[in-house]
């Protein structure tokens, strides 16, 4: 760990009665009683979305139930319902849904459209919170919001800023290449993950790790990172010692699209692999292909989805001068820009499973495949 510079609320009201008066020494050994009551546990808000979110929730929940914990997670607030899968079912967010099941209370669950909307807000404030934490929340917090926990905002952040920020931190990372990446806790403020720095760690990367590993990785660590800091962030010693960020070396990670996803074979192999690795889980990365039916003088193009791959550095011999793919040692041999060669390890046909480059090319019977020029 790297120190920097060094819906309703339930509110429950709890009434004294009258009593009969009492001896002195019942009335010292009421003193010395209360003086022994654990201090009150600090109210923390948890904002998160997605499954990494819910991994940071369970460390939190966790802690929280410690006896000797400063903390407790008083409310949560997510993404609303959305509808997932094939059937389109609406469904809560994966943080909601690992909330519920662990039982935590249903009307303590908030999933504001913006997080600017007024009953919201209003909601939000009257639980009094000391701190707010948010993992990977997806939406912006207005300035009425900011100004609402005591202690501030903390976001963990998957990256060493101010490199990456925005939406897609790990996934940018991979795809240029990066060896070294990290997480990072920062001050929320309303601009793009640009609050002071409280703490990072740094991570070293290999290259054949993909994007959700790398994810649960950073976050998992930053969900320990947090629970370091937590005391300094709520003495205030974190807001004194953390350091401004440098806005002059902050570098973006704008949202994936769709669209992205398409491989040209023209760039270099370990740039299609460095995007294959990016892009995995969502959205994947797709290629153009034709199958050729020599036998028939057919031919069929094909989408197909690149799931693993990593750069060939067998024997050229094996890399086609022209389209042509080839299958070496269990893996499909993709001839890319600059000489070099893209090794296939598993493949998805279009409503299929994933399967290992060998099923696949088996399943072709001998008719040849082509790759294609996006």
């Amino acid at each position: 760990m790297h120190h920097l510079s060094s819906s309703s609320w339930m509110l429950r009201r709890f009434c004294c009665q009258a009593t009969p008066s009492i001896s002195s020494s019942t009335a010292v050994f009421s003193t010395s009683a209360a003086s022994l009551t654990p201090p009150k546990k600090k109210k923390l808000v948890f904002m998160g979305s997605p499954p990494v979110s819910a991994s940071v929730l369970e460390t939190l929940l966790d802690a929280s139930s410690a006896a000797d914990s400063l903390f407790e997670v008083s409310a949560i607030v997510t993404q609303p319902p959305t509808g997932r899968d094939r059937g389109r079912k609406v469904m809560p967010s994966p943080v909601a849904q690992y909330a519920l099941d662990r039982g935590f209370p249903a009307d303590l669950i908030f999933t504001p459209l913006k997080a600017n909307d007024e009953a919201f807000l209003s909601n939000f404030s009257a639980i009094e919170p000391e701190l707010c934490i948010t993992a990977a929340y997806g939406n912006i917090l207005p300035t009425k919001f900011l100004k609402i926990p005591l202690s501030g905002t903390v976001n963990i952040h998957p990256s060493l800023l101010p490199l990456y920020r925005g939406a897609a931190p790990v996934q940018r990372a991979l795809q240029d290449g990066v060896q070294v990446t990290g997480v990072s806790l920062a001050f929320t403020v309303r601009a793009l993950d640009a609050g002071p720095i409280i703490a990072y760690e740094k991570m070293e990367i290999d290259d054949l790790i993909k994007a959700p590993e790398l994810l649960d990785l950073l976050f998992s660590q930053g969900s320990k990172l947090l629970l370091q800091e937590l005391p300094s962030i709520f003495n205030g010693s974190a807001r004194k010692n953390a350091q401004e960020q440098d806005d002059s070396k902050a570098t973006l990670a704008p949202k994936i699209s769709q669209e992205e996803s398409w491989l040209s074979f023209d760039q270099e192999a370990i740039v299609l692999h460095n995007k294959v690795r990016a892009f995995a889980g969502w959205p994947g990365t797709r290629a153009k292909f034709v199958i050729i039916d020599e036998k028939n003088d057919k031919s069929n193009e094909l989408d197909l989805k690149i799931i693993t791959s990593r750069v060939y550095h067998g024997d050229h011999a094996h890399i086609s001068k022209d389209d042509d793919v080839a299958f070496k040692k269990g893996s499909l041999i993709i001839p890319c820009g600059g000489g070099t060669a893209l090794e296939v390890l598993e493949v998805q046909l279009p409503g299929k499973k994933v399967v290992n480059a060998a099923a696949f090319w088996n399943g072709l019977r001998g008719q040849k495949v082509k790759k294609l020029r996006v």
